[in-house]
């Protein structure tokens, strides 16, 4: 009974649509406590996103990097040393203290978004750019400052992906949907 309850409160969700407070108004500006210059990174440098984001080749959340993986590079950059915000990276690491990153795309407790499944997917199998793969969902990071919410990550927005026909590996002819079950997504 429970799993109809639940079911039905999706489908009402997935018809009707409700407006929240979590990752579906892409005008709202997270202010971060160090202005991250990804457009630098990702842009500049070509820095592939899985060398910070280590997690979404493994894991259903992407991760933040800790300050050590920062470090490693800034440490021995003596160009930058002088910038307000390596210097607030500087900070954090002598106080031996986390960067208090504030979360960009955040979801519903409910939902379940597995970044794992579409990096192996998306990148892996169908070898397709790794900042298409992830821009599909989070934008073109690669011409942001700071990372900021583009897309309005609403279930009907994740459903139009799931119904379009995506290549089983590159090259082949071979096409499938995403799943539509509702478990798959929601808890």
């Amino acid at each position: 009974m429970h799993r109809l309850t639940a079911l039905l409160f999706f489908a009402v969700l997935g018809i009707f649509g409700v407006p929240s407070a979590y990752a579906t108004d892409p005008t709202t500006i997270v202010e971060q406590p160090i202005e991250f210059p990804h457009d630098r990174h990702a842009g500049d440098m070509g820095i592939n996103c899985m060398y910070c984001h280590t997690y979404a080749r493994r894991s259903i959340v992407s991760g933040i990097p800790p300050l050590a993986k920062c470090m490693g590079c800034h440490q021995n950059i003596e160009s930058v040393k002088d910038k307000p915000r390596i210097k607030k990276l500087f900070e954090y690491w002598e106080k031996k203290q986390a960067i208090p990153w504030k979360k960009v795309h955040d979801l519903p407790d409910f939902v379940r978004f597995n970044h794992e499944r579409h990096i192996q997917r998306f990148y892996f199998e169908q070898e397709k750019p790794v900042q298409e793969v992830c821009g599909y969902c989070h934008g073109d990071v690669k011409t942001m400052t700071v990372a900021q919410q583009v897309k309005p990550l609403t279930m009907g927005w994740c459903k139009s992906c799931h119904q379009q026909d995506h290549q089983v590996t590159k090259g082949s002819k071979e096409t499938t949907n995403g799943p539509s079950d509702c478990w798959v997504c929601h808890k």
